[in-house]
């Protein structure tokens, strides 16, 4: 029976061989040409040890050294249907740079490989070293925010028992603001290799605030409202925590993080995403039931709405900053926490002295105020937002916000020790839903996407596994039954 020939002379016969070894001398001309190798491929299992040798085994080459070259549309073809794991990128491949035969080319590309695998190895330690670092400094910022934040909180509470003045802690502590911009250019002078003077680093940062700089028009339009946005979340939340204990006070400031995608989402449009609806439901849910923990009596109620009020003017200055000036450098953010502290000296500093004539907050002398203690205070606080803004050069920004709501247990301990708080079972439920509500906010946008490719991997990883434990488990009884296979003949 003889062998049908292809129209270029090629046997049929080769050219569905097992091995799928094709003639050099012929190029498929029709899709139905290649058919039954196709569907050959459709079954076949590549051991991943072998695949890079058949990727060089193949008729890559053999397409591309024919006599007739291909066309755009056999391309085209030999693209879509992968035949013979076919690569337009590779067509300036040639036989002669990539020999077939075994023995001799075996041990010229070992030294490529070594130095490819050493260059690789080198990649993925520095990545891996980058990363450790990263993750280190992470941690170290998480207990540096949450340590500064806890005992600020604290300190401030400790504070209150000898000088009941909230207002004016919160306008000393808003003029270390000041020190903002000058420890930053210490930091540039330090660092960076191109030194430029404070007044060229001035006009860079002024960039922040328009083409014109830092104008009055501008410090009156754009840097007091944020200057009395900041005035009035510090002075809240102090004035909360003369009424509520700490770590009511601190587990019900996490919900800044809620009102803040809420009024993202209404005022810059951003994207719309359900598992941060039910984290702000979440939040709202801990609100609620905090201030039932204590069964609605009136000083709680008031410091709750206090501290709900604190939260939502920090969330309104995140929103307003971003409308308003947008993203800001290392250098802008500094000069404008400097430019509030600078407006706190010129225009806050009349209330504290209309309050204390008033006697809303009076004091005897000034040898009696505790100048440790509101030092102390400002220093923590200042550190705070110092790590707050510029972690983000040395670390993720997700593990500083962890710091915030790990201060809910440092609190919460402190808070065990020192006073007189009940930790029944709805404060302590309203505490995690809270925290909860808090981590879900964390989540990045694409991670649904990132959930559904690890899913993904996950599950074909282990389709893979129990195919070759059923191959594993197949060959062995076959085996058996083989070698256990009675003999009738006698």
């Amino acid at each position: 029976m003889g062998i049908r020939e292809f129209p270029g002379g090629a046997p049929r016969g080769k050219s569905i061989a097992i091995g799928m070894r094709r003639s050099p001398d012929v190029s498929p001309r029709r899709l139905s040409d290649i058919s039954p190798q196709l569907r050959q491929l459709k079954y076949l299992v590549v051991d991943e040890a072998i695949k890079e040798d058949l990727k060089w085994s193949r008729s890559v080459e053999d397409l591309t050294s024919g006599p007739v070259g291909l066309t755009s549309i056999e391309e085209r073809i030999l693209r879509i249907t992968g035949y013979y794991g076919y690569q337009p990128w590779a067509a300036s491949y040639k036989r002669e740079e990539r020999p077939r035969d075994p023995p001799g080319p075996a041990e010229a590309p070992a030294p490529a490989g070594a130095e490819a695998g050493g260059r690789a190895g080198r990649r993925c330690w520095r990545c891996s070293r980058a990363r450790l670092r990263k993750t280190f400094w992470g941690v170290a910022v998480v207990l540096c925010v949450c340590s500064s934040w806890a005992g600020a909180t604290q300190l401030a509470k400790l504070t209150f028992g000898k000088f009941d003045a909230p207002f004016t802690l919160t306008w000393f502590a808003t003029n270390w603001n000041c020190l903002f911009f000058p420890l930053y250019y210490a930091g540039h002078v330090c660092k960076s290799a191109e030194k430029q003077s404070v007044k060229q680093r001035y006009r860079e940062c002024c960039r922040l605030f328009g083409d014109n700089g830092l104008t009055l028009k501008v410090f009156v339009t754009k840097a007091a409202p944020f200057g009395v946005l900041w005035t009035l979340t510090n002075y809240l939340y102090l004035h909360a925590i003369k009424t509520i204990n700490t770590t009511d006070a601190s587990v019900l400031f996490c919900c800044n993080r809620a009102f803040v995608f809420l009024l993202s989402w209404i005022v810059l449009r951003d994207r719309f995403m359900g598992v941060r609806i039910v984290a702000a439901i979440l939040a709202i849910a801990g609100i609620v039931m905090m201030t039932y923990a204590d069964g609605f009596h009136s000083h709680s109620v008031i410091g709750i709405a206090l501290v709900v009020g604190s939260a939502s003017m920090s969330a309104l200055y995140k929103v307003l900053f971003k409308l308003l000036l947008g993203s800001a450098k290392f250098g802008e953010a500094a000069l404008f926490l400097s430019v509030l502290g600078v407006f706190n000296v010129l225009f806050i500093t009349c209330i504290p002295v209309i309050l204390y004539f008033t006697k809303v907050e009076y004091w005897s002398s000034f040898d009696a105020i505790p100048w440790g203690n509101l030092c102390g205070f400002s220093v923590l606080l200042l550190t705070f937002n110092i790590v707050l803004n510029f972690g983000i050069a040395v670390t993720y920004p997700t593990l500083m916000s962890l710091g915030i709501v790990l201060s809910v247990p440092v609190n919460a301990v402190v808070d065990h020790y020192t006073s007189k708080i009940v930790f029944n079972e709805v404060r302590v439920i309203a505490i995690i839903i809270i925290g909860l509500g808090f981590l879900l906010l964390l989540l990045p946008e694409e991670w649904d996407v990132w959930l559904i490719k690890l899913l993904t991997r996950l599950r074909v990883r282990r389709k893979e596994e129990a195919a070759e434990g059923g191959a594993d488990l197949g060959l062995g009884p076959q085996s058996k039954s083989r070698r256990a296979r009675p003999s009738f003949a006698r």
